[in-house]
């Protein structure tokens, strides 16, 4: 077996080697008899080379070495009594009910860790013959086994656990039941339109049918449905109920969806959402409505001109005369920003053909022109007085876009620099307050610093630079 017997420390070495590759198989076994035992901790013991050599002459084997598994890149089967190495993948075959093993692989080069199981390393400093005996050894110890044991064991685990046959029955039954989103949809319509619903009913339908639409393909499953002609139909419902959620369901399936936005257009959205917010409604309703304005405006220019065209400029304005209305004043001034900007920011992208073309369409839409016309710089001006801080950056991101253009009325405005100091004290407060936590650019110094801007600005307004 090629020891050097002139040295005792080796004998020594090699004895007390030989006891633990006998543990090691021990462990192997019992892994086979009992859950408790299953090697299933992967070591990292370096290099994968001994590894590939003994995968390169898996053919080259002695048969009398096939009571030992040797592992694969690809999946075998472990045969009864076969010593599996620890830190491979191991899986139960349901086809089959058979075990099977493999090497494991690198995460795809991303951590690139070389995993190795224990039996590379030794089987680098043993040979097939002194494994072979070892195992020899073990067996002449395992039949001392107990047959009762054996098989009192043998069916515990048949009474703990259901044959392979009975778990694929379940399992098909439980897949009969999975439905594709466009079924579910196709329910919730239905039960929306069944004029056997009531109101309470028709509103739960369009919650759920909100939570679907938010989906690109769902959102465009809606046509094919004829949903979405069926909840602007809803739009002139008497029921503000019914008109608040279909407003709900039309803002949401339009979002970022061009396909749909133009859909929504030809069908005459646009018209009737302008009615519902010209109209006399519930504030909730005029929420969600300016919500699916908002989805339908956004990215579609064709549908902004023809905004202006319909007067819609003039319906927003008015909500600042109505009473019980100001939620809605920074969602407007929002959607007036968020329009302005688009357009501004077109000029500044690439000069493509496709950016070109869009530009064109763009150049009809002259709503910063028709913001300063209808007056609407001091509405916005005046929306400093809100209290709420996400209101006031809003309107001061809005002042400072709309400078240039409102530079006159601004001026005329002798209570917006008295605001503006005021404001510039209390984020100072607040600023200071929050570095002394740690937070050197937290939300109040970004707040400061967008106030100081629109003072700076307007300062240079008024000294007329």
């Amino acid at each position: 077996m090629g020891f050097h017997t002139s040295s005792r420390c080796v004998i020594i070495s090699m004895t007390i080697s030989t006891f633990i590759l006998a543990a090691i198989f021990s462990c192997i076994a019992l892994s086979h008899a009992s859950p408790e035992y299953a090697l299933t901790i992967v070591e990292d013991v370096g290099d994968d080379s001994n590894l590939e050599a003994v995968v390169e002459n898996e053919e080259m084997q002695d048969p009398e070495d096939q009571e030992i598994f040797y592992p694969t890149r690809e999946w075998q089967v472990v045969k009864p009594g076969q010593a599996v190495p620890a830190g491979l993948h191991i899986r139960l075959n349901l086809q089959t009910g058979s075990n099977e093993a493999k090497l494991l692989e690198e995460d795809n080069g991303r951590n690139h860790h070389k995993q190795v199981h224990k039996s590379t390393s030794v089987s680098d400093r043993y040979t097939a013959e002194e494994l072979k005996e070892a195992l020899a050894k073990f067996k002449e110890g395992n039949e001392n086994v107990n047959p009762t044991e054996e098989t009192d064991y043998k069916q515990e685990i048949k009474r703990r656990f259901k044959p392979i046959g009975e778990l694929k029955k379940e399992f098909e039954q439980m897949n009969i039941k999975v439905e594709t989103d466009f079924e579910i949809m196709t329910k919730i319509i239905n039960r929306f339109n069944t004029s056997l619903s009531t109101v309470a009913e028709k509103v739960n339908a369009l919650y759920d049918l909100e939570y679907y639409v938010h989906q690109v393909d769902n959102a465009q499953n809606l046509l094919k449905l004829g949903g979405l002609q069926l909840l602007i139909n809803h739009l002139n419902s008497t029921e503000p109920l019914l008109v608040e959620h279909s407003a709900f369901v039309i803002g949401s399936a339009l979002a970022s969806n061009p396909k749909v936005q133009v859909e929504a257009y030809e069908a005459g959205a646009l018209q009737k959402l302008l009615m519902v917010l010209a109209a006399e409604k519930p504030v909730s309703v005029k929420k969600k409505t300016l919500y699916a304005l908002s989805s339908m405006l956004r990215q579609f220019p064709y549908a902004q001109q023809q905004f202006m065209k319909l007067g819609g400029l003039q319906i927003l304005k008015d909500f600042f005369r109505g009473k019980n209305a100001e939620s809605l004043y920074v969602r407007v001034v929002t959607l007036l920003y968020d329009l302005v900007m688009e357009k501004m920011l077109l000029y500044k992208d690439n000069n493509t053909q496709q950016i070109q073309e869009k530009q064109e369409q763009y150049k009809k839409i002259q709503l910063l022109e028709a913001i300063i016309e209808q007056g609407w710089c001091p509405i916005i001006s005046d929306l400093l007085r809100l209290p709420e801080n996400d209101a006031r950056e809003k309107v001061l991101k809005s002042i400072s876009l709309l400078m240039p253009s409102c530079r006159a009325e601004f001026q005329k405005d002798l209570n917006l620099q008295t605001i503006l100091d005021s404001l510039r004290k209390e984020y100072e407060d607040l600023d200071a307050d929050e570095k002394k936590s740690g937070e050197q650019d937290g939300y109040f110094n970004e707040l400061l610093n967008l106030t100081n801007s629109v003072i700076t600005n307007l300062n240079e307004s008024l000294n007329g630079k």
